[in-house]
């Protein structure tokens, strides 16, 4: 099947409209339409080459809403007309000791990535940036009817990515929970995190978002550029999570961390990031690196979402925006996550 995508041709080169072949559809598969796909951080650093060499052409976009138009012959977990999501991988071995117990985004044979990577056929993955795709069943998650379309397929991947963390290191009431950076992920965060019960900080390099993070569900907001807030703030959190993709001075907010705190890392930003070991050992502290949840957790976020009326701040665009899409994210003139609609590339 041909279908109509935006696709990098080479590291660092604007998206361009390409057609792109996808599998037929297999015992296991689902072929979806989609109607909406997110612009991630991580599309940006894969296209330019931030981290490593890509096989182009490279098709990005691992948040992705559509519905159902086919399923194949073993499939009875989704029906033809309905409203599903696809997010940062496709497929994983299944056996390995990860995979079983749900962390297929740790497959110890490596998980596939939905776009830029090596599927089982040896086909090279395209991601969202498409009018179509087709995804093993196993991968392919329900959409509740509770969040609105568009604002459901940031969640895919900077809902999970934040939702993964706050659950695995016990944000909830009683706890201080900061977010290092207001952008995609951490919007998402300030949400995710007031709604389970967390007192929430935002700690970002200005207060020019301040009201932002208030009115998501903030409880305080500090800028990181002034010292007198690593001073104020020292061995107050439960947990920090940082979702900047920039380096940051990890001793200094291992210093924010109360005895026993973890700092958890979800930004990747292409610099090696160093620490002091003392700031560790004073005061048992941890420092951790989370990426996304496993399609188990990623439907209980959804499902979450659905039940407190979560879904990203997005900004709607049309395919042919997508280059200046990425310009203003690189500037982080966006609050907070842009869509594509998928039907401007019919």
């Amino acid at each position: 099947m041909q279908v109509n995508a935006y696709a990098a041709p080479a590291a660092g080169e604007p998206l361009a409209p390409i057609v792109i072949e996808r599998r037929e559809v297999g015992p296991n598969d689902v072929l979806i339409q989609i109607e909406w796909a997110g612009i991630c951080h991580s599309d940006i650093h894969t296209v330019n080459g931030d981290w490593g060499p890509q096989p182009f052409p490279v098709v990005p976009g691992h948040e992705i809403v559509g519905k159902v138009v086919e399923v194949g012959s073993d499939v009875s977990s989704h029906q033809v007309g309905d409203r599903v999501g696809v997010g940062c991988m496709v497929n994983s071995c299944g056996e390995c000791a990860n995979c079983v117990k749900g962390d297929e985004q740790y497959c110890l044979k490596g998980m596939v990535g939905t776009y830029a990577a090596t599927d089982r056929d040896g086909t090279t993955t395209q991601g969202g940036y498409s009018t179509h795709v087709v995804v093993d069943a196993d991968f392919v998650l329900r959409v509740p009817d509770g969040i609105d379309a568009a604002a459901a397929a940031p969640l895919l991947c900077a809902g999970i990515t934040t939702y993964a963390p706050l659950k695995n290191w016990g944000a909830g009431p009683g706890k201080k929970v900061a977010i290092v950076g207001l952008g995609g992920l951490g919007h998402m965060g300030v949400k995710l995190a007031h709604a389970l019960g967390a007192e929430v900080t935002v700690l970002s390099q200005s207060l020019k978002k301040q009201e932002d993070g208030l009115r998501l569900g903030a409880d305080h907001y500090y800028a990181t550029s002034d010292p007198a807030t690593f001073e104020e703030l020292a061995g107050q959190f439960d947990l920090i999570v940082n979702t900047v993709s920039a380096p940051i001075d990890v001793d200094a907010y291992l210093g924010l961390l109360a005895a026993g705190g973890t700092l958890v890392n979800v930004g990747a930003p292409p610099e090696p990031l160093s620490l002091n070991v003392f700031s560790l050992i004073g005061g048992g502290k941890s420092f951790a690196g989370s990426m996304i949840g496993g399609i188990a957790q990623t439907q209980e976020m959804l499902d979450f979402c659905a039940e407190h009326g979560i879904g990203a701040e997005i900004e709607v665009i049309s395919a042919d925006k997508v280059n200046e899409a990425y310009e203003r994210v690189l500037a982080s003139d966006v609050r907070y996550r842009f869509v594509i609609d998928a039907s401007t590339l019919a």
